[in-house]
């Protein structure tokens, strides 16, 4: 009996957690990896546990540090998030917006909320120089 409970407990990093047919699912980030080298799980939870906790199903992952090529890599196993999707699990806002920067889904507001930034700082900056250098 004891073995049984211990392999309970034991369940997959690809899924395995508890399923139930009517509660409220959500596909999020999860993260793992070291405290200065974060690495993300794409998981389907149920809505209302917390991050850490055994998720449903893995759905792909999502490394944020750009590796030598400068890229940052993402996996998608777009078939099961298709399903979960139907089955209406909500999609957090970082899981949109990477969906919407791979053609999955339209792009997230935020992400063009994010590049108008980037525009706007990268313009003062230069502006910024263009007055020093004018200066000097």
């Amino acid at each position: 009996m004891r073995a049984y409970r211990l392999l309970k407990k034991l369940t997959p990093s690809s899924g395995g957690g508890d399923d139930f047919e009517k509660a409220k699912k959500s596909i999020r980030l999860a993260r793992y990896g070291c405290t200065n080298r974060p690495f993300y799980h794409i998981v389907v939870v149920l809505q209302r546990r917390d991050c850490q906790s055994h998720p449903i199903e893995q759905l792909g992952t999502y490394d944020p540090m750009e590796n030598h090529y400068g890229e940052k890599l993402v996996s998608f196993n777009l078939e099961r998030i298709k399903y979960w999707m139907a089955k209406k699990a909500r999609l957090t806002s970082p899981v949109a917006e990477l969906l919407g920067l791979s053609g999955f889904l339209p792009i997230h507001p935020h992400t063009y909320m994010t590049a108008w930034r980037n525009r706007q700082h990268s313009k003062t900056e230069s502006e910024q120089s263009e007055t020093a250098t004018a200066a000097n």
